[in-house]
């Protein structure tokens, strides 16, 4: 019957053209003969990525590799003057924590004598986000934990000062732990004073 020929046709061609889209959505092609109605016996694979998504290298992204939670990476970014302005801390003294390749990603401001939590911000993939700690400033000033919306930084001071002043910056390390059970350490230096 050429009325059954015909649908089933359409079939198969609609059938091979749905594949093809499922194919390229999942980031994968095969080569794909649509006005037969067959696939090629020939399979490409090829990973591309879509147009709209680019890949750009943040100052944290050289640090150590994301550990555990959904497989997609932790990345934190420098804070520029305008996003720390933007947040309104409050607090007599301040900490920051930098690292060689970006300085500072985490701003902490508190209160000396203080049990008001110190207010803190990170900036997460572009995002500036707010972040507290116990005790105010002295509860900041050696090996915090800073708690956030779905986050917790530990910092811990890992040596000495190796200069001197009033504000000096001591070796330590940030380590940011995700809901998700994602884990990321940065090393850097933690440096805390007026």
């Amino acid at each position: 019957m050429a009325f059954s020929r015909k649908k089933g046709h359409r079939i198969g061609t609609v059938a091979v053209g749905l594949l093809a889209l499922l194919a390229g959505c999942s980031g994968s092609y095969s080569d794909v003969d649509v006005a037969s109605g067959q696939a090629s016996s020939t399979h490409q694979t090829t990973t591309q990525e879509p147009a709209h998504q680019t890949t750009v290298e943040r100052p944290s992204d050289t640090d150590g590799a994301t550990r555990g939670g959904d497989g997609s990476q932790i990345t934190l970014d420098a804070l520029t003057a305008s996003d720390i302005d933007e947040t309104n801390l409050s607090g007599e003294l301040g900490c920051q924590f930098s690292t060689a390749q970006a300085s500072p990603l985490l701003v902490a401001k508190g209160n000396v004598d203080s049990s008001s939590a110190a207010q803190g911000v990170v900036k997460v993939a572009g995002y500036v986000e707010r972040v507290w700690a116990p005790d105010g400033f002295d509860g900041t000033t050696d090996n915090p934990t800073f708690q956030g919306k779905g986050k917790t930084l530990r910092i811990d001071v890992t040596g000495a000062s190796r200069e001197g002043g009033e504000s000096p910056s001591r070796p330590a390390t940030l380590t940011y732990d995700r809901a998700d059970g994602a884990q990321r350490t940065f090393e850097g230096e933690w440096q805390c004073g007026p």
